[in-house]
C-alpha cells in the first residue's frame, strides 16, 4: 500500500473510513481518490465497473438504504465531493455477528475520507449542507431486478440521523418496514 490512503476499520467487519493524504503546495493540492493496488483487499482493486455522481440540493434529505442482492452484490468506495454528509452503512451479511448493526461517518468535502463499505451491506445518507455531491466507485455494474431497499427509519437498524429527515424519494419512502423473518443476504 501507498502513503496515499490511511484505512481505519470500523466496528463492522470490512467497512473502513479511508482517510486519502493530498500533497499540498501553493496552487493547491492534488489527492489520489483511488488505486487498484491500494484497495485490491476490498475486492475494489482494479474492478471498478461503475462510477456514479449525485447531488443531493436540501440539507436533512435522505438517499438509501440500498443494496444489491447475491450475484449482483458490490463493494462500494463513497466521496464526497462538495458539502458534508452523514454516511452509513449498515450489516445485512446473514450470520454475521453485527447483522443489522450500523456504522456512520461524516464525509466531507473538506476532510479528505471516504467510506469503503463491503459486499452485503446497505448503504445510505443525509445531506449535512445543501448541494452536496457525492462520487460512487462500485465494484459490479446495477442491476435492477437485484435491487434491494430498507427504510432509513426501519426500527430494528436504528440509525441516530443527525437532523431530521426532510425529504425522501417516493421509492426510498416506499419501503415496507424488516420482515421479522429477514435473516441476511448470503455474500
Amino acid at each position: 500500500m501507498s502513503d496515499r490512503f490511511i484505512f481505519t476499520p470500523t466496528v463492522l467487519s470490512g467497512v473502513f473510513a479511508v482517510r486519502r493524504n493530498p500533497r499540498h503546495d501553493t496552487r493547491g493540492y492534488l489527492e489520489r481518490l483511488f488505486a487498484p493496488e491500494d484497495f485490491s483487499f476490498a475486492s475494489l482493486g482494479g474492478s471498478i465497473q461503475q462510477i456514479n455522481h449525485t447531488l443531493t440540493r436540501q440539507v436533512g434529505a435522505v438517499r438509501g438504504l440500498h443494496f444489491q442482492n447475491l450475484l449482483h452484490a458490490e463493494t462500494k468506495l463513497v466521496t464526497c465531493l462538495r458539502g458534508e454528509v452523514f454516511d452509513v452503512a449498515v450489516d445485512l451479511r446473514k450470520d454475521s455477528p453485527t447483522f443489522l448493526q450500523w456504522h456512520g461517518e461524516i464525509l466531507s468535502s473538506k476532510n479528505f475520507t471516504s467510506l469503503l463499505i463491503p459486499e452485503g451491506f446497505a448503504h445510505g445518507f443525509q445531506a449535512l449542507s445543501d448541494d452536496c455531491e457525492l462520487l460512487y466507485l462500485h465494484s459490479a455494474s446495477y442491476c435492477q431486478e437485484a435491487e434491494g431497499g430498507i427504510s432509513p427509519t426501519e426500527l430494528r437498524i436504528g440509525i441516530r440521523w443527525p437532523r431530521e429527515i426532510t425529504e425522501l424519494s417516493p421509492r426510498d419512502a416506499s419501503h415496507p418496514p424488516l420482515d421479522i423473518t429477514f435473516s441476511g443476504l448470503t455474500v
